[in-house]
């Protein structure tokens, strides 16, 4: 009897142990082969054979569909440029000019890395979709209210961003950390 409790208790503890390290490396931790550029990071190993198990699950756990870097590049905000945590309740400016790449996307999804949901069905924009400047840069509000002009909604509680990069430039693949992405800028909050 006293054999079968301690058998019982040890796989209950493997099993929390296992819980927890599945939680802190595939929905908490951070991606191998990370880089950070600005607010933004991105993950080298992000669509390759390089990922391993554990970043092909963090991947699976968060929604991203997963491309190779020669075809997309991805990078995630959880700040701003400030390094506060991105929060709904905040307004925010994005600024900068188009990436170098083909086409690319910023989009806001909220803490359970679902799209915002609002009543204006926006929830991104894109090149094709922004408003640029005279001088070929663009900025766009994100907050609450809509904003004239660019405008992604937000509700309350964290969100993050996430910038595609299709088909990018051979600058971006080989030096990711040094991309012209947007800045994430706090106006004002409730």
């Amino acid at each position: 009897m006293r054999r079968a409790l301690k058998i019982a208790a040890a796989t209950a503890i493997g099993i929390a142990l296992g819980l927890a390290a599945t939680w802190v490396t595939a929905i908490r931790g951070t991606m191998s082969g990370g880089v950070s550029d600005g607010p933004w990071s991105t993950s080298l190993d992000t669509g390759s054979s390089e990922g391993g198990p554990y970043l092909r699950a963090r991947i699976a756990v968060h929604g991203l569909l997963a491309l190779s870097r020669e075809e997309t590049v991805y990078y995630s905000a959880l700040r701003d440029s400030d390094g506060a945590d991105l929060v709904g309740n905040c307004s925010y400016r994005l600024e900068g000019h188009d990436p170098p790449t083909r086409w690319w996307s910023i989009t806001a999804y909220g803490a359970d890395d679902f799209l915002i949901p609002n009543d204006a069905n926006v929830y991104s924009v894109s090149k094709n979709s922004v408003t640029h400047k005279a001088d070929g840069s663009f900025a766009v509000s994100l907050s609450k209210v809509k904003a004239d002009g660019n405008w992604i909604p937000l509700a309350p509680g964290h969100f993050n961003l996430t910038v595609r990069l299709y088909n990018p430039s051979p600058d971006v693949i080989a030096d990711p950390a040094n991309v012209a992405l947007p800045t994430i800028r706090k106006e004002t909050c409730e």
